[in-house]
């Protein structure tokens, strides 16, 4: 039987609290022992809200490291790693983005939620409105059995879903291509 993979993370966009410990840090430190776990500091996701302001993300990344070690999330026990250190995220993102027609971004229901939650910010970025990407890529990077929830709508997991079919499509049209040319 394989072994669940669980792929999670954290925007550091300011100091962690008691939030932070209840709602998230305390699964970490149990599912470590149970499951392969991949705990990430998510500064580029950060940057989609935060872009004005990039010193606050930079502050906080090692910060939020050190509160996860002193809360029990063990590197001996689960790989914890900061996104933009990994550039497969930005690779995958970048196709994603390249297949997917705008309409299904703007129907994601927590973009317009976000934008009127954060009215006094300046939303009209492609960070923000490519959010649903980046995290998918996050997802689809570690092939994860289960991945957190929290924040994610059952809109985006059918975006995911036509993610994987359309990836999957280009991936095998290009096998064919290959073997019919003798490339590979």
């Amino acid at each position: 039987m394989a072994v669940e993979r669980i792929v999670s993370g954290m925007r550091p966009t300011g100091n962690l609290h008691l939030g932070h410990y209840n709602g998230v840090l305390k699964n970490w430190i149990q599912l470590q022992h149970e499951c392969e776990c991949f705990f990430f500091v998510a500064d580029w996701h950060a940057l989609t809200t935060h872009y004005d302001s990039p010193e606050v993300i930079e502050e906080n990344v090692w910060e939020m490291v050190i509160d996860w070690l002193a809360a029990g999330v063990d590197p001996a026990h689960a790989t914890i790693f900061i996104q933009s250190k990994v550039p497969e995220h930005a690779e995958l993102h970048t196709l994603l983005s390249m297949i997917t027609p705008l309409g299904w971004l703007e129907r994601v229901p927590t973009y317009k939620d976000q934008q009127e939650k954060l009215s006094s910010k300046d939303l009209s970025t492609y960070g923000f409105l490519g959010y649903p990407l980046l995290q998918s890529a996050d997802i689809l990077i570690y092939k994860p059995l289960k991945f957190q929830l929290v924040r994610i709508k059952c809109r985006m997991l059918n975006l995911l879903e036509k993610w994987l079919v359309v990836l999957t499509t280009c991936m095998e049209k290009k096998r064919v291509t290959r073997k019919k040319h003798n490339l590979l």
